[in-house]
């Protein structure tokens, strides 16, 4: 089973992007670089709460 996910930038604090990620045996959060439109570049974005 799947879990969805909100990933923020820690720039701007802007909710860009939205991902699934397995529930089962992963308690580390998701970080992967984007692009985010608001910041105009790339940045490392992170699972929020």
């Amino acid at each position: 089973m799947r879990k969805k996910v909100l990933l923020i930038c820690p720039e701007c604090l802007s909710r860009n992007y939205t991902t699934t990620k397995k529930v089962e045996g992963n308690s580390t959060r998701l970080e992967i670089s984007k692009f985010c439109p608001k910041c105009n570049k790339y940045t490392l974005h992170k699972e929020s709460k």
